[in-house]
């Protein structure tokens, strides 16, 4: 794998919920790496936290990729919450809708209470 096209995930549990800190690129070939890792903390009850904040660009199979866990989560009852968005990823996440997903958690860049 090409360094432009790897994502490394770092997990961190807090009282209130699992932090997963994202760096790199969100894209093709790292989202189902992405989604393999994320999905099973996904449980009932819980609280998910992806901290995009390391991440420096996403295409629309990294977006998809959120999109799916989230609908996992609610499938879940579990929260699911992303925060520190560049400006960059804020605007895919507004353009294509997906940030109005996020805002009734608390906002984009809101963590769980």
């Amino acid at each position: 794998m090409s360094d432009d096209a790897i994502l490394e995930v770092q997990r961190e549990l807090t009282p209130d919920a699992t932090v997963v800190h994202c760096r790199g690129k969100l894209v093709l070939s790292t989202a189902e790496m992405f989604r393999v890792e994320v999905k099973p903390l996904i449980v009932s009850g819980g609280h998910v936290v992806l901290d995009l904040s390391g991440v420096t660009f996403m295409d629309s199979m990294g977006l998809g990729t959120i999109a799916t866990l989230w609908v996992s989560s609610k499938s879940r009852s579990c929260g699911l919450v992303v925060t520190n968005l560049s400006p960059r990823i804020r605007d895919l996440f507004t353009v294509t809708h997906l940030l109005s997903l996020f805002e009734p958690c608390g906002g984009a860049d809101a963590r769980i209470p």
